[in-house]
């Protein structure tokens, strides 16, 4: 069965505290997020090693393995953002559909440790990227293609979310 794609704007965790993941957006400072995203992924292995990886703890809800392979996806693309954000002046983004993506790349039946090495090196390298940004680049700019605006340092803040909520997830489900 599919899962509802999710439809919510989440840029307002900019601004707010998730309450759900306890994500604190306005809190965290541009030169945090290296760390944040480092310390995420090393949560990471031990659910993708867990015996349920591949249930879905109900219809609407992935499964750890798809939402480890989504995470995974999620730190490719904003390391590619980032990438066009230092090489372009306020480019926009091109459109990325993460419920279609789940679908076409097969994330239920990837394998788990692949995955897990895979989220962990793309978690590397766009950790070590953040952190290579020179204060001078925080300002610049990029636009989803939803029209949300971006500079490089409010990317960031939202970037990290993403992963520190999806571990939150897969966290609640644990048997």
């Amino acid at each position: 069965m599919g899962i509802e794609p999710d439809t919510k704007n989440w840029t307002w965790v900019l601004d707010e505290r998730c309450d759900e993941c306890g994500y604190d957006g306005p809190a965290v400072a541009f030169r945090q997020v290296p760390d944040l995203v480092r310390e995420n992924a090393r949560g990471w292995p031990a659910e993708l090693a867990r015996a349920d990886v591949r249930d879905r703890p109900d219809d609407a809800t992935w499964s750890p393995l798809e939402y480890g392979a989504h995470v995974r996806d999620v730190l490719r693309k904003f390391d590619e953002r980032l990438a066009l954000m230092l090489a372009e002046d306020a480019p926009a983004f091109p459109n990325w559909d993460q419920d279609a993506t789940a679908v076409e790349d097969h994330y239920a039946e990837q394998d788990p440790a692949i995955v897990s090495a895979e989220l962990f090196e793309a978690a590397e390298r766009v950790a070590a990227a953040f952190g290579a940004v020179r204060d001078e680049d925080l300002g610049r700019t990029g636009l989803r293609s939803d029209g949300s605006a971006f500079t490089v340092e409010t990317l960031a803040r939202y970037f990290v979310h993403d992963p520190v909520h999806h571990l939150h997830d897969v966290r609640r489900t644990a048997v």
